[in-house]
């Protein structure tokens, strides 16, 4: 890796590890509405470029990383808001063309 590649990598390990420890004491208030906004938008541009542009495929959770069905539904329904998009549009997307060999089994 990368002097760069590592500060991200840490980076990255530092707020999901601070993150989680606010989640489970239940410390979330004192979290800017911004500052999730902005994780939120700089990780989903991530991913869908190494998805779509280097043609990765890999889960988009971390290793042993679980959301329940709220948690799904109500971030896609905001970023779907967000977007101006419909679950027509969603659709159409899902069943679109992946990369030859690629799966979703995290080894990407």
């Amino acid at each position: 890796m990368s002097p760069s590649e590592t500060d991200f990598a840490s980076l990255a390990e530092a707020t999901m590890r601070e993150g989680n420890r606010r989640l489970a004491a239940g410390e979330t208030a004192d979290i800017s509405d911004a500052s999730v906004q902005q994780l939120l938008t700089t990780a989903t541009r991530l991913y869908a470029r190494k998805t779509d542009v280097e043609a990765r495929s890999f889960s988009p959770l971390a290793d042993g990383g679980i959301l329940t069905a709220t948690d799904v539904a109500v971030t896609v329904t905001a970023l779907l808001r967000a977007a101006d998009l419909n679950l027509f549009d969603l659709a159409m997307w899902a069943g679109r063309a992946q990369p030859a060999g690629e799966g979703n089994d995290g080894n990407g």
